[in-house]
């Protein structure tokens, strides 16, 4: 993806989150100069991925297949510390018939809520033994209420409804054609995207970047490149 490109989607998803009345950390705004002036008070931003993520997942067409995401508050894979948090809250924007590829979490467990906007549609499939898709029906909570669905069913979400997933549940997910597109809630266990994920699909999850200007906002997985990390 170009920067150019990541940097218009970033303008496009700050006026939209402020649309739907929703409220970002002052971090989500600095410039790459904020960053560089901070020092070992950040760490845990950085270590604990927070803040944006905008991916194409390799496939070079960030509207059909692509997802912008929002870690706002995480905790750390094996952190047995007095102070780990076991929890993970994201912020996602999905557009219309814009697809999240199929998969599923090794470990994360979360409640993917609909904040506001569409219609979000979210397809999904039990795992078999083999970590394939299998035909047998899938049992989920839809809002506390335990509901069956036959394999590859697409549940509907409406603003203020909410889908609990298990880590043995594949599913993607997009905004339904028509509605408009979605503001997306994650609340979850402690959450790795660099290590918790299994696509059906092979995909790239972070996207290469062509730097044709400066990025407006950093994305986490950019820290690496302009930031002191110890």
């Amino acid at each position: 993806m170009k920067r150019s490109a990541i940097n218009q989607i970033m303008r496009e998803a700050v006026k939209f989150i402020k649309e739907m009345r929703f409220h970002l950390p002052p971090f989500a705004c600095w410039t790459v100069k904020e960053w560089q002036s901070k020092g070992p008070e950040i760490q845990e931003i950085i270590e604990n991925q927070l803040g944006w993520d905008i991916t194409d997942f390799g496939r070079g067409d960030f509207y059909k297949y692509g997802l912008i995401l929002f870690t706002l508050r995480n905790g750390k894979f094996k952190d047995a510390s007095k102070h780990a948090k076991p929890y993970c809250e994201k912020i996602l924007i999905v557009e219309e018939n814009q697809n999240t590829p199929l998969h599923h979490h090794f470990s994360k467990k979360e409640d993917i809520i609909n904040r506001g906007g569409g219609t979000l549609q979210v397809e999904i499939y039990k795992t078999d033994d083999n970590d394939q898709l299998s035909e047998k029906p899938v049992s989920v909570y839809i809002d506390g209420i335990r509901k069956t669905f036959e394999a590859g069913s697409i549940i509907e979400l409406n603003p203020g409804e909410s889908i609990y997933l298990t880590p043995d549940i594949y599913h993607r997910f997009w905004a339904k054609n028509g509605s408009g597109k979605v503001l997306i809630g994650e609340v979850s266990t402690v959450n790795d995207d660099y290590m918790d994920n299994k696509f059906h699909e092979e995909v790239k999850r972070f996207s290469d970047i062509k730097e044709d200007e400066e990025p407006l906002y950093l994305l986490y997985n950019d820290y690496k490149n302009y930031l002191k990390i110890n």
